[in-house]
């Protein structure tokens, strides 16, 4: 009887306080380039990225979303790069930040219910408009700041 109310707090627990998990993706193609997406549903420029899904691994959530959100597949290992809470989003939401150095493109995203605009920029070149946490990941991969704890 025990072992059965421990379950049933436990999942009570993950209903009432579930823990979320998010990744996003510094997809590179082979001219060094940057793929960025412009969502219908929020401002700014991101990095491509989204949930990772119940039973998904991180790193294969990775992967679904470069293909979802910009027809990409990696041509070299995805990196793991750092851990972020997202404060803004609720109080339990992280997100894994991965550097994939080469991806291809199968065809050219077109706008679609969740993205208004994608596409590859030249670091020197990039659209004015990018999140912030967008923009932090960028300066702590390039050097230009020390990692944040948060998205």
């Amino acid at each position: 009887m025990q072992k059965i109310l421990v379950r049933a707090f436990h999942l009570a627990h993950l209903m009432l306080r579930p823990m979320t998990l998010g990744v996003r993706v510094a997809a590179f193609d082979e001219s060094g380039r940057l793929f960025l997406v412009r969502h219908t549903y929020v401002r700014g420029w991101h990095l491509p990225g989204g949930g990772v899904d119940p039973g998904e691994t991180i790193e294969a959530a990775a992967h679904r979303e470069l293909a979802e959100e910009g027809n990409l597949s990696a041509q070299a290992p995805l990196r793991l790069v750092s851990l972020h809470h997202n404060a803004a989003m609720s109080r339990r939401d992280h997100v894994a930040f991965y550097v994939c150095d080469r991806v291809s493109q199968s065809a050219s995203k077109t706008s679609d219910r969740e993205i208004a605009e994608a596409g590859f920029f030249p670091l020197d070149a990039l659209p004015e408009g990018l999140t912030g946490g967008t923009k932090r990941r960028l300066d702590e991969w390039a050097g230009r700041a020390e990692p944040d704890p948060l998205w």
